[in-house]
């Protein structure tokens, strides 16, 4: 059984740190670039510029021993179950995001709008379920 997981590109970002980063790509999340590794260009070879995709990243940062959390980092909250949140920290810091691809250069993919920090692994890229039966 391969259990080996690939890094196939990194975010690059004007964010720097976690806790100054947005908790959702809709709460004021910059504009970003997924940097591919030259061996999967041709991986991305049918994404299109316009396109939603789905990003999936390897939260290196995160507390992976963290079980519960306040949502939002709102302490006035409950403590949650972090597998009912978005947060970051859980025993597998996978995250999910939604993009919208706004350019492509080579083994560079624009994306509009991206919570994760700078240097944040990419794990894989999926285009958004098309519900007409393609893809």
């Amino acid at each position: 059984m391969d259990l080996t997981l690939r890094i196939v590109g990194y975010v690059r970002s004007p964010l720097s740190d976690r806790e100054t980063a947005p908790r959702f790509e809709t709460e004021n999340a910059p504009p970003a670039e997924i940097v591919l590794d030259p061996a999967y260009r041709t991986a991305a070879g049918s994404l299109e510029a316009g396109q939603e995709i789905l990003l999936f990243t390897w939260l290196h940062q995160a507390d992976r021993s963290c079980q519960e959390v306040h949502p939002r980092c709102d302490t006035s909250r409950p403590l949650t179950g972090v597998f009912s949140t978005r947060s970051p920290d859980r025993p597998n810091p996978i995250g999910l995001h939604q993009v919208r691809l706004t350019a492509i250069d080579g083994d560079v993919l624009a994306v509009a709008y991206l919570e994760a920090i700078d240097g944040t692994p990419v794990i894989d890229i999926k285009p958004l379920a098309d519900r007409g039966g393609k893809g």
